[in-house]
């Protein structure tokens, strides 16, 4: 029998999809310790208003948005998101600024095939890295530079750390905040000063900010970027719409930014994608204003839930929580016990609590897990430290 034709080197290369490999384990739980409780993957614990679903339901069933959209966008969405993004960082941003695309990680492979996929240098992720990224650089042939953030500080990309990598040639700089896996939340300083040495090195600033709409209202604006003028030449905005809408389903995130990336990025959106789901954008157009108020209600159930967990954290011995915030809390595992690949398995198997292990979001990891602690209630991140205990 002759040999199968082979598959690209890259997809060989790529690790496969964490969150379906940590639910495997959980098929083999026997149900003692009660109901399984899954926090691996960001999902709102919410549903969306049946207001949205309406004109969901509405758009779904309309023959306008069943034909082809503009690629960068249906205009009255674009319009709807730069004003929320204009209101929310305090600064001038109008629809030219936005092209809205299926989903965020789709908006990030894009991003990263226009900024800098066949070039030299390569593309710093700050570990622990979310895993997607990481991927979506693995199956274009892009080297991820790793950028350790420490717990001791918070898990905050240090400057003094990031300019060796920039000067040694980076083509991008990505930053998450509030950072998936580990909820931290960047000070603007942090941000700010990160931003400056990008310029100063010529490289290009990637800020995801999926989780934005979770943040307090006293940390607002989260930055100045868009204060800045020239921010066009060389910061990239990426946006998701799943997690403040309880939307993931329908696929739609955003990107900002200039018109010289923008140009590039018509390409990419053309060719993968030619326009983002109608139907959501429709809606999405109605909610962004109309449900304002209905999201700052979530950031603060959110808030209630982040609470909540790190209150039940306490409770464990030997567990300790190094980093909390939006939907994620990073703890770290007991110093005595195995690593956290076997914790998580154990977890899974024998507690029936569903968790990643920190080895999925990068290098030197071994001792942490991550719980995706929103899309649980309070009922159910109450019978985590019975799960944890002893574990």
């Amino acid at each position: 029998m002759s040999m199968p034709p082979p598959l690209s080197p890259r997809i060989e290369a790529t690790d496969p999809p964490p969150i379906p490999a940590a639910r495997a384990w959980a098929a083999r739980y026997a149900g003692g310790a009660g109901p399984a409780i899954d926090l691996t993957q960001a999902v709102p614990g919410y549903p969306p208003p049946a207001s949205l679903l309406d004109r969901l339901a509405e758009a779904g069933g309309s023959r306008a948005a069943a034909g082809y959209g503009p690629i960068d966008g249906d205009p009255a969405l674009r319009e709807a998101l730069a004003a929320d993004a204009a209101a929310f960082y305090g600064a001038p941003l109008g629809a030219a600024d936005v092209a809205i695309t299926a989903g965020c990680n789709l908006a990030f492979a894009m991003a990263m095939a226009v900024l800098a996929a066949g070039a030299e240098g390569g593309v710093i992720l700050p570990t622990p890295w979310y895993f997607n990224h990481r991927m979506a650089l693995a199956m274009q042939g892009i080297p991820a530079l790793p950028l350790p953030c420490r717990a001791e500080d918070g898990f905050l990309p240090d400057p003094v750390r990031l300019a060796p990598l920039l000067a040694g040639g980076a083509r991008v700089l990505v930053l998450v905040t509030p950072n998936n896996p580990t909820g931290a939340v960047y000070p603007p300083a942090v941000i700010e000063a990160c931003a400056a040495l990008c310029r100063r090195h010529g490289a290009w600033l990637v800020i995801d900010e999926t989780y934005r709409d979770f943040l307090p209202a006293a940390a607002l604006p989260p930055h100045r970027l868009f204060q800045d003028p020239d921010w066009r030449e060389g910061v990239v905005h990426l946006y998701s719409f799943s997690k403040a809408y309880c939307i993931p389903g329908h696929r739609v995130g955003a990107i900002l930014a200039g018109p010289r990336m923008r140009a590039g990025l018509m390409k990419a959106l053309d060719t993968w994608q030619i326009c983002a789901p109608r139907p959501a954008q429709a809606a999405l157009a109605w909610a962004v204003p109309a449900l304002a108020a209905w999201r700052a209600g979530n950031r603060d159930l959110m808030a209630e839930r982040a609470g909540l967990f790190r209150r039940v954290a306490a409770q464990v011995p030997g567990w300790r929580l190094d980093a909390l915030g939006a939907y994620f809390a990073y703890l770290r595992v007991p110093e005595a016990g195995p690593d956290a690949m076997a914790v998580a398995e154990r977890l899974a198997t024998e507690r029936g609590l569903l968790t990643l292990p920190g080895p999925f979001f990068g290098p030197g990891q071994e001792r942490h897990v991550r719980l995706a602690f929103a899309n649980a209630g309070p009922e159910a991140i109450a019978e985590v430290p019975g799960r944890l205990a002893g574990c």
